[in-house]
């Protein structure tokens, strides 16, 4: 199993911040994160790295 160490984050207007999902790679994190923001909602999608040492 690989690890999902890429994860999309919604950021709403008022800067609350949500998990969408993980993924095992940034590409695929990227596409999905490109995917949600060409619907046209005001909300920013972005990628992040999961940093293992604080888990």
């Amino acid at each position: 199993m690989s690890e999902l160490l890429w994860v999309v984050i919604r950021q709403d207007d008022n800067g609350n911040r949500y998990r969408v999902g993980r993924y095992a790679t940034r590409e695929e994190a990227e596409r999905i994160a490109d995917a949600l923001d060409a619907r046209g909602h005001r909300q920013l999608y972005v990628v992040e790295r999961i940093d293992q040492r604080a888990s």
